[in-house]
């Protein structure tokens, strides 16, 4: 293994290779068992989700290579979603017509722990940038928003 990973933990509760480990943990809720997979390096579990009992149905059922890769592939499509989602709460585009031209306008917002900063760009129906400028951060982007913004010859917009 290099450096960046960890040696590999086969164990019955925990379970690991190269970015990511598994570790059943006892449900809050209830008296069953619940399993999380936690990406390395991040303090909160990327997957909570239940986990199966043992055949004493007392104690949680082992970690295997199949579960762990599922889990895996679960855990990894969680992120995937939530980085989706994330970047479309970022990211917006309306497309309008103005004049007799199509025209594509596009906010994207970039957050920072001491402020965000947003840009607002138009784009031609060839995807040619018409316009770029910052905006604020709260600038609600719509088909009347971006017709104002065309129309006023792309003038930046205020808060």
């Amino acid at each position: 293994m290099t450096q960046d990973t960890q040696d590999p933990i086969h164990e019955d509760r925990v379970w690991s290779d190269e970015h990511w480990t598994a570790r059943v943990i006892k449900n809050e809720d209830d008296d069953g068992w619940a399993v999380a997979m936690f990406l390395d390096g991040q303090v909160e579990p990327a997957l909570v989700g239940p986990w199966t009992m043992g055949r004493n149905k007392k104690d949680p059922k082992p970690l295997d290579t199949s579960a762990f890769n599922t889990l895996v592939k679960t855990a990894k499509e969680v992120i995937r979603r939530s980085e989706q989602q994330r970047f479309a709460e970022l990211n917006k585009n309306v497309s309008i017509t103005v004049g007799g031209q199509r025209i594509r306008v596009e906010l994207a917002i970039v957050p920072d722990e001491e402020g965000a900063t947003a840009t607002l760009r138009a784009l031609n129906e060839f995807d040619e940038e018409l316009a770029l400028v910052s905006a604020p951060p709260n600038f609600r982007l719509n088909t009347a928003s971006a017709e104002a913004w065309v129309v006023s010859g792309f003038e930046k917009p205020r808060s």
